[in-house]
């Protein structure tokens, strides 16, 4: 990708890309993290891409503007966890605690962040191993390994050799979206694609997921913009 900006106040960064498939020029914003994609034809020049960006500025810098910049977590943020909004607070003892409305962090204030993020990941593995071990027995399959990451492209995986990946921040979502996923990974131990059979493994092993399915569309790019660092 090449790297061009539209000048002003402040300068807008584009990220140009030619493709072969494409057969106009377009533009298009992350919702993760804001980043600017400008797709141009093979046979386009970069001057005309570039022309057609200027056109657009002033939608796309209203856009930007209207961007969730996201949460930076620390004492008195307010993030998901299960679903559920909660705020961070100063915690007593040596332990993160869950309670309703609220997680209590202990310890120095500039390690709130990261010993959140790793309370998080922990609890992360044990709820999707959990549902993974539950849906892998109701299928009559089991996996070799699981592992967690922080992937923006999938909520989860599922190898060949039957290894299974997710996105640890399936814990910020509702507890039935993180089964619905592993459901969804699991299914693919015997299904290794997305055909009508597969979908009919997902249901078989977890019920109507429809409603699961659109709320990861519609809310978890917001699940990305929860920054720990």
């Amino acid at each position: 990708m090449g790297q061009h900006s539209l000048p002003g106040n402040p300068p807008v960064p584009l990220q140009m890309r030619t493709s072969a498939r494409a057969r106009r020029i377009t533009l298009r914003i992350s919702s993760l993290d804001g980043t600017v994609t400008l797709t141009r034809p093979r046979g386009v020049s970069e001057r005309a891409a570039l022309a057609f960006a200027r056109e657009k500025e002033a939608w796309l810098r209203d856009h930007l503007e209207k961007q969730d910049d996201g949460v930076d977590v620390g004492l008195g943020a307010v993030l998901p966890i299960e679903g559920q909004a909660r705020q961070v607070m100063a915690g007593g003892g040596r332990r993160v605690l869950l309670e309703p409305g609220r997680v209590l962090v202990p310890g120095p204030e500039d390690r709130v962040a990261s010993r959140l993020l790793g309370f998080l990941k922990t609890h992360a593995r044990g709820r999707l191993a959990e549902a993974s071990d539950r849906y892998a027995a109701r299928l009559g399959r089991g996996y070799t390994r699981l592992t967690l990451r922080d992937t923006r492209s999938r909520w989860g995986s599922c190898t060949a050799d039957g290894g299974l990946m997710y996105s640890w921040r399936l814990i910020l979502a509702p507890p039935e979206v993180l089964d619905y996923v592993a459901a969804h990974e699991v299914a693919h131990l015997q299904e290794m694609n997305h055909s009508a059979d597969f979908w009919a493994v997902v249901t078989r092993l977890y019920g109507p997921y429809q409603a699961q399915r659109r709320w990861l569309h519609r809310e978890g790019a917001a699940l990305h913009r929860i920054r720990f660092s």
